[in-house]
């Protein structure tokens, strides 16, 4: 929605907008030029407004949206204000169900290095972008993350479809794996006759479809690409490796040359709260490594802690979770149990302290919300190095058990990364 709101401004619009609590990005957005509203209120809808668009969280009893269907103002969600920008455009959708925003900015970076100017619309803030998620350029082309929470997906009219894997992710929406499958089908499908897609054969849940206009990547087929990536990626993990092959391909289509693409990756970074290392600015903590990350899946979790573990190999890695939203936690309750449990008998990781779950406003049911928690959780792993912590102790617990030259992963998509302020 930020970055909407940045592209309206962008174009020269005036822009307003609301959220139920304030944050970096309300706060990034307000120094931008978008008149923020904190809580939603009658009121901050006017008469004399345009458009009004609303996040696919956002219920139809919302007092704003019920507000501008009154005042009789054109109202469409996110995916139909984007799915608009998407048929004016050259458009590349980075889709699935992990890896979107490493691999959209990847792929926007190279496409700037390489002069093609695209506007760009990501999950995440950007560094090279003035940490922004948002980059306005003057060209045809428009790189998106394409997410299929709501199926927003299918409002997209892409040129180039990347789908990096498909997940069991996003079930309070789709109830069922199979569900998952078929809006990733209906969405490839919606590729025109010339259009490209580019899908990782390492993943059997890909949506298999005859298009003459395939591209496959894959870091198990051991290419020499995926050799030369690992080597010069500063970015950890295989699944970063898996991410770059696939903007490798996109770069291609584009008529890239590969010694740009290679070169940009190189040089990528990361991005917010994707294995984002951050430097203690208290004395005491300086030789900690704080690594802030926004897995919340389980397989997020496993690639991440991993990740950590290859990279450093002999340092004592303590990792506080956040799990996002209870219906996430429900659904997969028994992938949480397996992977937390792996993560320490495969030594990824030394010590796992699980805190509240974080509620995500519009998605959560007061059933769902009863009957699962993070003490239940963590019971169930059954390991005595995996402890539970309410949000308030864990600051107190982490200073006073941590040690010089520890590794402290905050990990979650919630608010837990404000933990990593604290040091």
């Amino acid at each position: 929605m930020s970055a909407l709101a940045q592209y309206y401004l962008a174009k020269g619009h005036e822009v307003s907008g609301s959220d139920l609590v304030a944050s970096e990005i309300t706060n990034f957005v307000k120094q931008k030029g978008v008149k923020v509203f904190i809580g939603n209120f009658a009121k901050n809808i006017k008469k004399d407004l345009d458009l009004v668009v609303y996040s696919p969280a956002v219920k139809e009893n919302n007092k704003e949206l019920k507000q501008a269907k009154k005042y009789k103002i054109k109202t469409i969600s996110y995916p139909e204000a984007l799915g608009e920008l998407t048929k004016e455009y050259y458009t590349i959708a980075v889709a699935g169900a992990h890896g979107k925003s490493t691999t959209t900015a990847m792929v926007a970076l190279v496409l700037e290095k390489a002069g093609l100017d695209p506007t760009v619309i990501v999950g995440t803030k950007v560094k090279e972008f003035g940490d922004s998620n948002f980059r306005a350029g003057k060209s045809k082309l428009l790189v998106i993350e394409a997410c299929e929470y709501d199926s927003s997906f299918l409002y997209y009219s892409p040129k180039i479809i990347v789908v990096t894997n498909v997940d069991k992710e996003h079930l309070d929406y789709f109830k069922t794996f199979e569900k998952v499958k078929k809006a990733f089908a209906d969405f490839i499908v919606r590729l025109p006759a010339d259009g490209f897609l580019i899908s990782n054969l390492d993943d059997q849940n890909i949506p298999q479809i005859e298009n003459p206009k395939i591209k496959t990547f894959g870091y198990s087929l051991g290419q020499d690409e995926s050799k030369k990536l690992k080597k010069i990626l500063k970015v950890p993990g295989i699944h970063n490796v898996s991410n770059a092959l696939a903007v490798l391909q996109v770069a291609r289509i584009l008529e890239v040359p590969d010694e740009i693409t290679f070169g940009t990756l190189s040089e990528f970074r990361g991005t917010w709260r994707r294995f984002e290392e951050i430097n203690p600015k208290i004395t005491k903590f300086k030789n900690l490594k704080i690594i802030s990350d926004y897995a919340h899946h389980p397989n997020e979790i496993s690639a991440t802690l991993k990740a950590a573990r290859e990279k450093y190999p002999k340092k004592n890695i303590v990792c506080v979770f956040q799990p996002h939203q209870h219906q996430r936690t429900h659904y997969l309750f028994g992938d949480f149990v397996k992977i937390l449990q792996q993560a320490q008998d495969n030594h990824f990781v030394d010590k796992i302290i699980v805190t509240d779950i974080y509620d995500v406003a519009g998605r959560e049911t007061k059933k769902i919300n009863r009957e699962v928690s993070s003490e239940k959780l963590v019971k169930k792993i059954g390991k005595k190095d995996v402890i539970y912590l309410p949000i308030k102790k864990i600051e107190k617990y982490i200073k006073e058990n941590i040690k010089s030259g520890d590794v402290l992963i905050i990990m979650g998509a919630g608010d837990i990364y404000k933990l990593a302020d604290k040091f």
